[in-house]
């Protein structure tokens, strides 16, 4: 079955020197339960291409669906309806809010969604024990490592029982070895929960996650690798 679908999506911005083409008419499908990376030189349009998919940016032309619904169109309420039932987002700068403890950062996707607030504790105590992180639950982002932080990260993400999870250079700020150990834990998320995962990343080791490989290049596939 096929979670993301795309026809000839593009993306255009209009700039003082004319327009830039960000994506050009790309069209692929991306089974569920994949690990896709996209990789690509700086400028190649990879992010735009991930947050045209997570339903964040709007094309300018083309198509795009979620599990075979049309999304190109719909209002943004409905869109942002699908973000918060249907989608995860990890980022490269972690984004979490500083004066919030691991617990409340992790509890805030399920508060947007009105959960009661028992319940909301509830499923994060469990996400975080899930990431190794029973012990943090009340401290403050810079009270931890970079690495705890973008497991508080993955965590938050996690908190929806997301469909996919969209991934912005997840490990570009930390070290190798650190790097190593974020792949891995999403790679465990993708294999036992069949959670798909769509990974911008600049690092080869990185895309070798990847069970689907695209690489881009001004703003189009030049190549794309599916080994499911």
């Amino acid at each position: 079955m096929n979670i993301i679908t795309t026809q000839n999506l593009s993306k255009a911005y209009h700039h003082k020197d004319g327009v830039v083409d960000a994506i050009k008419n790309i069209s692929l499908s991306v089974e569920k339960g994949s690990f896709v990376t996209i990789t690509g030189p700086s400028g190649s349009g990879k992010t735009t291409l991930l947050l045209t998919l997570a339903g964040l940016i709007r094309p300018t032309s083309g198509s795009f669906s979620f599990l075979e619904k049309e999304l190109t169109h719909v209002a943004d309420s409905e869109l942002a309806h699908f973000r918060r039932k249907n989608v995860g987002f990890i980022m490269q700068s972690f984004a979490l809010i500083p004066y919030l403890t691991c617990i409340q950062n992790v509890m805030m996707p399920l508060s947007l969604n009105k959960v009661d607030n028992a319940k909301q504790k509830s499923i994060a105590k469990e996400v975080l024990a899930n990431v190794g992180l029973e012990n943090r639950m009340n401290h403050l982002p810079r009270e931890l490592s970079a690495g705890q932080q973008q497991r508080v990260a993955i965590a938050r993400a996690l908190i929806n029982s997301p469909s996919v999870i969209f991934a912005d250079e997840p490990t570009g700020n930390l070290d190798p070895s650190l790097s190593i150990e974020i792949l891995n834990f999403l790679k465990s998320i993708n294999k036992e929960k069949n959670i798909t995962i769509v990974m911008v990343t600049h690092s080869p080791i990185a895309a070798e996650y990847g069970n689907v490989k695209i690489h881009l290049n001004n703003g189009q596939i030049s190549s794309m690798i599916n080994l499911n």
